[in-house]
């Protein structure tokens, strides 16, 4: 079982660049990813986006790059040849025919304008994409471990927790069963009452008592909680994503409580609801960071 909320950082280098991922993410009912990332490698966002679907089910996650390194571009001097010959060309016409004395050199061709051209030549950024998928990877990996490390300490008090209402689901079952004649003989005398000396059938009477002690039997109320309980307890040994199965399950355990507190008008068995709703309040809360 995994947290929600975490965070990992990688570091990976190749050659002279090198990348720092780091990954945050905070509770959300989906997944969200926003990746911030330098602009030459917006190419490859869809690919990064799916390797962080890859490993995450749920939540709000904010994936940073940084690049360092030698820069993206890189100064180059080249010598413009066709241009150095064109003036060396014109000089040497131009000497014959007006009969000048002197000779043409070096200093002179790079006194010319545009004899020696300035470029930038930019690196392609396919060749970083390696390096940054390896350390997108890595950040993933420690992101996830810190997930782990608090989805196990959420784990055991979650546990804690469902036990505790399975507990109550037995108390609840015992008093049903021992407290049944009860209602019944209740259900008797509040008839007799009512009746104020009047004569009624005895089989009659019975069929009366009967069908108001079924309305208040919680049976089928109490196996379904059980059912839903030990559901619950597997879940939360699991590895899975259940944090979306967790919100079902809870509202139906949080049903069967409401229904045997409605039913029931014995105070014992309404502290025990009482007391089993707020344990489900509380795993509600806790599951709302539960991947």
């Amino acid at each position: 079982m995994r947290s929600m909320t975490g965070y990992g950082q990688a570091i990976t280098t190749q050659g002279k660049r090198s990348f720092t991922v780091e990954v945050r993410a905070v509770n959300q009912r989906f997944l969200e990813v926003k990746l911030n990332m330098p602009r030459e490698y917006l190419p490859w966002e869809a690919e990064l986006r799916s390797l962080v679907q890859e490993s995450v089910g749920r939540g709000k996650l904010d994936v940073s790059v940084g690049r360092g390194g030698h820069d993206a571009s890189q100064p180059q001097v080249e010598p413009n040849l066709e241009l150095a010959e064109a003036y060396l060309r014109a000089w040497t016409e131009l000497q014959k025919k007006l009969a000048l004395p002197g000779e043409i050199d070096i200093s002179f061709l790079l006194s010319r304008p545009d004899v020696m051209r300035i470029s930038e030549q930019r690196s392609d950024p396919a060749q970083d994409i390696p390096a940054l998928r390896s350390a997108l990877a890595k950040a993933l990996e420690v992101f996830n471990r810190d997930r782990e490390r608090e989805g196990k300490v959420l784990g055991r008090d979650m546990l804690n927790r469902t036990r505790r209402l399975q507990q109550i689901q037995k108390e609840i079952a015992k008093l049903a069963n021992s407290l049944k004649p009860q209602i019944e003989a209740r259900m008797r005398q509040r008839l007799d009452t009512l009746l104020d000396g009047r004569e009624i059938k005895e089989e009659r009477l019975l069929q009366e008592v009967a069908l108001i002690a079924d309305r208040s039997d919680v049976t089928e109320e109490i196996v379904r909680l059980g059912s839903h309980l030990q559901t619950l307890a597997s879940l939360l040994k699991s590895s899975d994503q259940i944090g979306k199965k967790l919100d079902f399950l809870l509202q139906e355990v949080h049903r069967e409580f409401n229904t045997i507190a409605a039913k029931s008008n014995e105070l014992t068995v309404t502290n025990l609801t009482m007391e089993a709703k707020a344990e489900i309040e509380k795993l509600r809360e806790q599951s709302q960071n539960i991947e």
